[in-house]
C-alpha cells in the first residue's frame, strides 16, 4: 500500500503525572495463561465464564475461576473485539475476515462460525476491531483502517490519513457508514440507556461520543482529548467507562506527526526501528460525563500492552495484543 503521510500537530503530552500519576494497581494480578498469545480483548458470558481471541484465530473460553480452558471454535483469522449478543451467540470482529457470527457449541472446536460483514460499499474490510451492541441486537463496529491491515498498524498511526469508520450493522438491513475520517478507530461503547456511544480515536490519543438519539442525534462531540496514551478497546460496566491502553505515548511519533519527511523514512524502515509500545500496563475508568474515575497501571510491564479491559461484579478482565495471559484483577 502506497504510503501518503497526512500533517497532524499533538497537543502536548500531559505525561504520566496528575491524575494519571503511575501507581501499581495492577502489579499483583492474577496472570491465567492462554497457550498461546493476543488475547486482545476479553469478554465475560451470563455464566461467567470468560471468552477471548488468540492471533492464531483461536477462540478460547475458561471457566469462572480461571481452570478449564478450552478451543471452543477458531476463526481463520484474528478475533479481537468479542461481544454478548442477546440472541445468545458472540459477536466477533476479526481484523482480517470482518464481523462474525460465532454460535458457542458444546466442549471442543464446536462453534459455528458465520461472516455477517466482510464488505462495505463494495471494499473489504482491512481491519475490523471492536463493537458495541444494542439490547435489540444492533451491532455498532470498527473499521480501524481502509489503507492498512493489523500486521501493518504502525504504518497507520504513522500516516495518519484517518480513514476509519464507525459502522451499524442489524439483521436484515446490512451495513451503513455513520461516522468516517476517524483516525485509528478502535473501542466503542453505548452509554446505559443507549441514546450515545463513545469511539475511541487511538490516532489522535482521543475519545468521541456520538449522539444516537435525541435533539443531537448524528452528531459527534469529544467526549476525552488529549490522553496520555493510545487508547484502544472501550467496555462499559454500570455508569463507568473502562478504557484499555496498550502504551503511554511515544515522543518520537509525536515529534514526526506535524511533518511528513521523516515518516517517509520511518515507514521504509524495519519494524523493529518504528516506535513501539512501551510495557506499561495502563487502565482507565471514565463517568458519564468524561471525568475520570479510576487510574490503573503497572510501572513495572508484569501487566502491558492491554488493550481489552471488561468488568464483571468484583474482578476487571484484561487483555493484551501481544501477552500470553488474560490478566485479573479486583475491580476498585
Amino acid at each position: 500500500m502506497a504510503f501518503h503521510p497526512v500533517r497532524w500537530t499533538p497537543a502536548p503530552d500531559p505525561g504520566l503525572s496528575g491524575p494519571y500519576a503511575p501507581n501499581g494497581a495492577l502489579t499483583g494480578a492474577e496472570l491465567w495463561s492462554t497457550g498461546g498469545h493476543g488475547p486482545e480483548d476479553v469478554l465475560v458470558d451470563p455464566e461467567g465464564r470468560v471468552w477471548c481471541g488468540l492471533e492464531d484465530g483461536r477462540i478460547l473460553r475458561f471457566a469462572a475461576d480461571g481452570s478449564g480452558r478450552e478451543v471452543v471454535a477458531e476463526t481463520g483469522g484474528r478475533p479481537l473485539g468479542l461481544e454478548w449478543h442477546p440472541e445468545g451467540w458472540i459477536v466477533v470482529c476479526d481484523a482480517r475476515r470482518g464481523l462474525l457470527r460465532l454460535s458457542p457449541g458444546g466442549g471442543g472446536l464446536g462453534g459455528e462460525v458465520e461472516v455477517l460483514v466482510d464488505r462495505v460499499d463494495g471494499d473489504r474490510l482491512r481491519f475490523t476491531n471492536n463493537a458495541a451492541v444494542t439490547r435489540e441486537g444492533a451491532v455498532y463496529f470498527t473499521d480501524t483502517s481502509r489503507h492498512f491491515g493489523i500486521e501493518e498498524y504502525k504504518q497507520d498511526l504513522l500516516e495518519h490519513s484517518s480513514t476509519g469508520r464507525l459502522l451499524l450493522w442489524r439483521e436484515g438491513h446490512g451495513v451503513e457508514t455513520l461516522l468516517d475520517g476517524l483516525s485509528f478507530a478502535n473501542g466503542v461503547a453505548l452509554s446505559e440507556d443507549e441514546s450515545w456511544l463513545l469511539v475511541a480515536e487511538t490516532g489522535t490519543y482521543s475519545i468521541e461520543r456520538y449522539w444516537l438519539r435525541g435533539p443531537r442525534a448524528g452528531s459527534r462531540e469529544t467526549f476525552v482529548d488529549n490522553l496520555p496514551g493510545f487508547p484502544d478497546n472501550l467496555s462499559r460496566w454500570r455508569d463507568t467507562f473502562w478504557l484499555a491502553m496498550p502504551s503511554p505515548r511515544d515522543r518520537l511519533l509525536d515529534r514526526l506527526l506535524p511533518g511528513t519527511l521523516g515518516r517517509h523514512v520511518v515507514a521504509r524502515l524495519p519494524d523493529a526501528f518504528k516506535p513501539r509500545p512501551k510495557r506499561h500496563g495502563l487502565v482507565f475508568g471514565f463517568g458519564p460525563d468524561g471525568t475520570l474515575r479510576h487510574n490503573l497501571q503497572d510501572p513495572t510491564g508484569r501487566v502491558a500492552i492491554v488493550t481489552g479491559v471488561r468488568q464483571k461484579a468484583d474482578r476487571l478482565y484484561l487483555g493484551s495484543l501481544s501477552e500470553p495471559c488474560v490478566a485479573v484483577v479486583p475491580a476498585p
